[in-house]
């Protein structure tokens, strides 16, 4: 056998240096779960024999995920049509994330409450979402009607069931007789007298 005769085998894993490394890491946690196994995949390609465990160990990843990887990358249409962004992870909700808005939000529409006389489970109030938006507004919470309808629905308030019968006559300024009704009270509040409410509809008041 001739001296210069090499022998056969696997050639041996040229890594990267410790910044390369880095970056590699750095890249891949960018990315999104289907991403990540094309990534992961793509540089295993790269590399000769037991590239898929230092790539699992350079990334922070499986060898079962990059093996998927690699699968997806000989048969694209194995690929799954899967969210960007996990269940969960986007923006909250601004009821969710706003401090103090839904004592804001009742304090705010309390003169406001009216309801069924006979149920006290179901309740609505007389102000519009605009309305109620910009009272919130000048509370110091810029909020929309969206966010408004999803408080409305988190409190259990109800729309306000049409009448079946014509009124007997249009009241003009009715929200001003709720403005000034709320006003008093306010005054009689503050002065340390009792306010009493009550339904004139229930039958037994």
């Amino acid at each position: 056998m001739s001296k210069n005769h090499k022998k056969s085998g696997p050639k041996k894993l040229s890594t990267y240096n410790e910044y390369v490394e880095k970056r590699m890491k750095a890249t891949y946690d960018q990315l999104n779960e289907k991403d990540q196994r094309k990534y992961a995949a793509i540089e295993t390609l790269k590399l000769s024999y037991g590239g898929q465990s230092y790539i699992a160990r350079v990334l922070g990843c499986t060898r079962n995920k990059i093996i998927r990887g690699l699968d997806e990358l000989k048969h694209p249409e194995k690929v799954p049509t899967e969210r960007i962004r996990k269940k969960g992870a986007g923006r909250k909700e601004s009821i969710k994330t706003i401090e103090n808005i839904d004592n804001v939000f009742l304090e705010v529409i309390d003169d406001y409450i009216a309801g069924d006389p006979m149920n006290s489970d179901i309740r609505w109030t007389n102000l519009g979402l605009g309305k109620i938006a910009k009272k919130m507004e000048e509370k110091g919470i810029k909020i929309s009607v969206t966010v408004v309808k999803k408080l409305l629905k988190k409190h259990k308030f109800v729309k306000r069931k049409a009448q079946k019968s014509e009124p007997i006559g249009k009241c003009e300024n009715r929200n001003d007789q709720f403005e000034k009704i709320a006003q008093l009270k306010k005054e009689y509040l503050e002065k340390g007298n009792p306010v009493i409410s009550g339904d004139t509809k229930k039958k037994n008041f």
